[in-house]
């Protein structure tokens, strides 16, 4: 007994101790792969895999799918199996329009149908026009998450910058109040210089909540937990350069590409076969109809007619003539005027991503210019650190003009980081115009 209960104890802790070793190591998997930087390319293809906007496309895509076979499956024979048992006295009167019986079997299909091919047609465009808006919800999570992910790191990149601004601008502070107790400075140097601190410690606070803010959203479009948002600039692609001369139509290309453009022509041109094809209501048509039945002799069919029989068939077409019917052939001018508006407003679509290319166009020349300055301006501050160091060896300048040298390289710095993102943010809109964002974002990472 002893030796079973032994054997029974060594058992279950050998399965406990296994059972808690693959635990151990996917935790510990965790806590080494939570310290690595998340690739942009990563968090783009997270973001479209876990994104809201992928479920609500698949589920418009299935509807409109859904929506083609409906109209075709017009076609194919619908049956309905049933009964239409009632107690009949005197003459066997119809029970819905059918004699009554023990069994039914009732069939109809479609055999020539105008307006039926014009609505499958409608059908089949909205199918298109559902694909464009996928494609354009899917440009929508890229963008904001690449947006996202580039200003996230731009502002850990502020960060930095501003904390060493803050330590010099505190040096700055002491060096005032060193100067106010010898009398070589007034108080109002010495709060100039804690105004100095505290707008650092403002902007860094800033910084850090926007940059908590972004973090929190690149959390919630990719899945992952906040504490592995960590940027990696190396992983960030370089951005293409637009040439900005005339022979280069770039909002010709964003027409011809846009997803938005192509989502409001197959509307329109949805709109256009359901137009028509109410029109064609007021054709002939020809459906193939049938029906079986089972009768009975307690609803007086033998007292009623010469000859009784049970099982009885009728099958054959039905022709349809419309030729008065004002209801229809007003829901078809109405059909044609929403037609006539979808289309005037798919050209609305396509001048305004013209226009709204060639504005970004515009814009993303001026922004390289203003980068370019900042670049200058920081360059120059730079040079100014150095100028100031050589009047310090020289006795013409002091400690005092070293920190605001350094200050001001500091936030001309600061200013160059802000003026590089606005450009890269109106480059990747423009991306996005020209049908060219996806593949940017998933090419090759910036050397």
């Amino acid at each position: 007994m002893k030796f079973c209960f032994r054997a029974i104890v060594f058992v279950a802790g050998t399965l406990l101790l296994s059972a808690s070793l693959p635990a151990q190591n996917s935790s510990q998997d965790q806590t080494e792969n939570s310290g690595k930087p998340l690739a942009f390319r990563t968090a783009i293809e997270l973001a479209l895999k876990n994104s809201t906007a992928t479920g609500l496309a698949q589920a418009d895509l299935h509807r409109a799918r859904a929506t083609v076979l409906q109209s075709r499956d017009v076609y194919l024979p619908q049956m309905v199996i049933g009964s239409g048992l009632g107690f009949s006295y005197g003459f066997p009167l119809s029970l819905e329009g059918a004699a009554p019986s023990v069994f039914n079997v009732n069939f109809q299909g479609a055999l020539l149908n105008a307006a039926q091919r014009d609505y499958i047609k409608a059908a089949k465009s909205e199918v298109a026009s559902t694909t464009a808006q996928n494609a354009d919800r899917r440009n929508d999570v890229i963008m904001e998450t690449a947006l996202a992910y580039v200003q996230l790191d731009l502002l850990d990149s502020s960060v930095s910058i501003q904390r060493e601004q803050q330590q010099a601008a505190a040096k700055f502070q002491d060096i005032v109040n060193q100067r106010v107790q010898a009398g070589l400075d007034s108080q109002v140097e010495s709060t100039r210089a804690r105004l100095t601190v505290a707008k650092t410690r403002l902007d860094i606070a800033q910084t850090q909540a926007a940059a908590d803010q972004l973090r929190l959203r690149l959390s919630q479009l990719t899945g992952l937990p906040v504490s592995a948002i960590q940027t990696s600039p190396e992983t960030i692609p370089a951005l293409p350069s637009v040439a900005q001369n005339q022979d280069q139509d770039l909002p010709g290309q964003a027409v011809k590409s846009n997803p938005a453009v192509k989502m409001a022509d197959e509307a329109a041109q949805a709109k256009e076969f359901r137009a028509r094809a109410e029109h064609k209501q007021m054709y002939p048509s020809v459906d193939f109809v049938g029906q079986y039945a089972v009768l009975a002799r307690f609803n007086n069919y033998d007292q009623f007619f010469q000859k009784f029989q049970r099982n009885n068939v009728t099958a054959g077409v039905a022709i349809r003539f419309p030729f008065f019917n004002p209801v229809q052939h007003a829901a078809a001018d109405v059909a044609k005027a929403e037609a006539a508006k979808a289309r005037k407003e798919a050209q609305g679509v396509k001048e305004q991503v013209s226009t709204e290319t060639l504005k970004l166009q515009r814009s993303v020349q001026q922004l390289s210019a203003a980068r370019d300055v900042a670049q200058l301006e920081h360059q120059l501050a730079e040079s100014d650190i150095e100028v100031t160091h050589a009047r310090i060896e020289s006795g013409a300048a002091g400690l005092k003009d070293e920190q605001n040298a350094r200050v001001t390289e500091h936030q001309s710095y600061t200013a160059y980081l802000h003026s590089s993102f606005e450009l890269d943010k109106a480059q990747v809109q423009l991306l996005r115009q020209i049908g060219q964002l996806e593949d940017w974002a998933m090419g090759t990472p910036r050397r």
